[in-house]
């Protein structure tokens, strides 16, 4: 999954180090701030894209598909995407009330990764950061997540720069 790829003023083509990893993928994510609609077609070349619209996204992504929030299963897990997901005060309980039904919530904006769980572990918030506009990030990062049998067996960021 990815998020805030902003092309083309830094994405100019999907990195090597990020097909890498898309490589084989079941299903990508992208949540927000591609800026047009040819960074989702390149990606499409890999794997389905479901896509939401970030508030940099030019009309050319909502023509592709992109809606504000997207919710989907994915092998049983219940997931949801929004761009912004607001200030990190009070995030993850902000997230469990805007999308109820969900397991995981998958948003961008902030260009920093983080992954987050309830203390009971039964909700999720994930953002994958940024493989090309990485800010006071040290890295360019993307996530990668592993789904079986309803159960979100793994998540993680991994650098991509």
């Amino acid at each position: 999954m990815l998020s805030d790829t902003h092309a083309p003023r830094r994405w100019k083509s999907c990195p090597s180090a990020v097909a890498e990893h898309l490589r084989g993928a079941d299903l990508i994510l992208h949540a927000g701030d591609a800026c047009v609609a040819a960074v989702l077609g390149e990606l499409e070349e890999y794997a389905p894209v479901t896509a939401v619209l970030g508030n940099n996204d030019g009309a050319d992504v909502a023509e592709w598909g992109a809606p504000e929030t997207a919710s989907m299963e994915v092998a049983g897990l219940r997931i949801a995407m929004i761009h912004d997901s607001g200030r990190a005060a009070g995030r993850l309980d902000r997230m469990r009330r805007r999308f109820p039904d969900a397991d995981l919530v998958v948003f961008g904006h902030s260009h920093i990764p983080l992954d987050e769980s309830s203390p009971d572990g039964a909700f999720r918030i994930f953002n994958p950061g940024s493989p090309t506009d990485r800010r006071r990030q040290p890295h360019g990062t993307i996530g990668l997540l592993e789904i079986f049998d309803a159960t979100l067996k793994s998540a993680r960021i991994l650098s991509v720069t």
